[in-house]
């Protein structure tokens, strides 16, 4: 396994092997984070900082901040994301609901700065009709007062691609790029790729030619360097279904195959890799993680 040392940063990640890890529960408190890391035999993890279901924050006390960075060293696991919560909307057209999203997002950038943590992973939201053109607008504006509001920070806002579910927005390329391209501060904003959204959204990437037509196309509407993060996830919907529900890997419509033109990909080799599979036990993340590592080492 690999192991970090000291204060980690993505860009402090680029000359070591594949990175592989999970999502990882922070039940009984942060900390616990980096020790259910090491129990499914993550490299590296991602977690949330607070539940991802309820509005209501909690703020992190300089015990539980040493106690999360303490566990870190000991375990050699390191935190290289966190997800923000799930009711965030930054593209609602709802004034009452986007200001209650921007203030949660400020409070999940600040336990990140606190925590030491790179990156936090967010979905752009859904346009509830307002149309695409303006929930991207949304997005992108909401990122820049955020960023105005903290200027010396060095969380990076990491923009997930969506399935295209309902009226969500990032599930194209184009989506991503001009939320990017809107943001003044560029520097703050990069990519998570999610695999079973890139699939639902009607992306094709099963075969090396398509796993490399699919990059081409990444890399001329947003570009390479922008791409911090990938979650590697099987699909239990059909290509082109826009449907976002995650599978075991190997075990959906995707297949375990075409994960192995991800793992072996050199350009990829600095790029956190996180699985989010269904699982009721830390056994069901080992063996996900397993069949990945199986990828690394064996040749086609």
């Amino acid at each position: 396994m690999n192991r970090l040392r000291g204060r980690q940063t993505l860009a402090e990640l680029e000359s070591l092997p594949v990175l592989l890890g999970a999502h990882v529960s922070i039940a009984g408190g942060l900390p616990n984070a980096p020790y259910n890391g090491l129990k499914a035999t993550c490299d590296v993890v991602q977690i949330f900082t607070k539940s991802s279901s309820q509005w209501r924050e909690k703020r992190c006390t300089p015990t539980e901040v040493r106690a999360f960075r303490g566990a870190q060293q000991e375990t050699g696991v390191r935190v290289v994301a966190a997800h923000d919560s799930y009711l965030i909307n930054l593209a609602s057209p709802d004034r009452k609901l986007f200001r209650k999203s921007l203030r949660a997002l400020a409070e999940e950038v600040r336990r990140c700065e606190m925590l030491q943590i790179p990156c936090i992973v967010l979905h752009p939201g859904c346009h509830v009709g307002s149309g695409e053109t303006e929930g991207l607008r949304r997005v992108a504006e909401a990122l820049n007062r955020l960023v105005e509001a903290r200027p010396g920070a060095s969380v990076k806002f990491c923009i997930e691609n969506t399935a295209g579910q309902g009226t969500s927005l990032g599930y194209r390329f184009e989506h991503l790029a001009e939320v990017i391209d809107r943001v003044e501060s560029q520097e703050r904003v990069a990519v998570c790729l999610d695999t079973c959204h890139l699939f639902a959204a009607g992306y094709r990437f099963r075969t090396r030619r398509e796993y490399g037509a699919m990059f081409g196309e990444f890399d001329s509407v947003v570009g390479m360097e922008y791409l911090a993060l990938l979650h590697l996830n099987d699909s239990k919907g059909k290509w082109g279904q826009r449907i976002d529900r995650h599978e075991s890997i190997g075990r959906g419509e995707i297949g375990l195959e075409p994960f192995r033109s991800f793992l072996r990909d050199r350009r990829l080799s600095s790029v956190p890799m996180i699985i989010e599979t269904p699982k009721s036990s830390p056994a069901e993340d080992i063996l996900n993680l397993r069949r990945l590592r199986s990828l690394i080492r064996r040749r086609k």
